[in-house]
């Protein structure tokens, strides 16, 4: 992924998030992940895919069982 687009996909997700913490730092190899951030906390990788001539990004976020709070007890 360029590093427009990748500059592009971070502006859309701040905005729609209204948040200016999350980063999508530029890549330094071409096929490696990209990781997407807030703050030094990582969230997600983001995916480009083309489809004759339209491009889309989606964002995949993984929430481990862990990280989830209790159930509240009936």
């Amino acid at each position: 992924m360029r590093t427009t687009e990748i500059a592009r996909v971070q502006a859309y997700l701040r905005q729609a998030f209204s948040n200016n913490r999350i980063t999508v730092p530029p890549v330094m190899k071409a096929d490696a992940p990209i990781e997407v951030y807030i703050g030094d906390e990582f969230i997600g990788v983001l995916h480009r895919d083309e489809d004759e001539g339209e491009v889309s990004y989606s964002l995949v976020m993984t929430i481990l069982d862990m990280d989830l709070p209790p159930l509240p007890e009936l």
